[in-house]
């Protein structure tokens, strides 16, 4: 069995050393939020990257519905080639109560279901390293 530790918050600096300290614990992985605002979650795993060297890493769940996929695809593979695959990418619609509809982001949760559908078959194909496309109803 493993055990992953969720850092609650903080800034970045916090999330390290809070990220090395679960680490010298011998804890298996570390999370963190990835909410509408605050503390950019991939910026801190960049860090965190950097600064430890066994602990798998990743964001507490990433909802894709208000990521572009094309991006998010980015940044998760960039940051598992900076920390030697220990990268894990936990996805899902987010919360009810996310605080979406104050910066404009879709609520309704069918729709978030497809768009993270649709996300989740355009990481695929970018991640396989072939060419491919994509035409959904909401990304082409």
């Amino acid at each position: 069995m493993r055990y992953g530790f969720v850092i609650p918050g903080g800034d970045v600096k916090t999330l390290v050393e809070v990220a090395q300290e679960i680490e010298e614990a011998g804890w298996n992985g570390v999370f963190v939020a990835d909410g509408v605002y605050g503390t950019d979650p991939w910026v801190s795993l960049a860090a965190i990257a950097v600064c430890t060297q066994r602990v798998r890493i990743g964001t507490l769940l990433t909802p894709p519905s208000r990521r572009r996929p094309w991006k998010l695809a980015s940044e998760a593979a960039t940051l598992d080639r900076l920390s030697n695959g220990r990268v894990i990418l936990p996805v899902g619609l987010g919360a009810t109560d996310t605080g979406f509809d104050k910066v404009g982001e879709e609520t309704d949760r069918r729709v978030r279901a497809k768009l993270l559908d649709e996300s989740l078959e355009i990481m695929t194909g970018f991640w396989s390293g072939r060419k491919f496309s994509f035409e959904g109803e909401h990304y082409r």
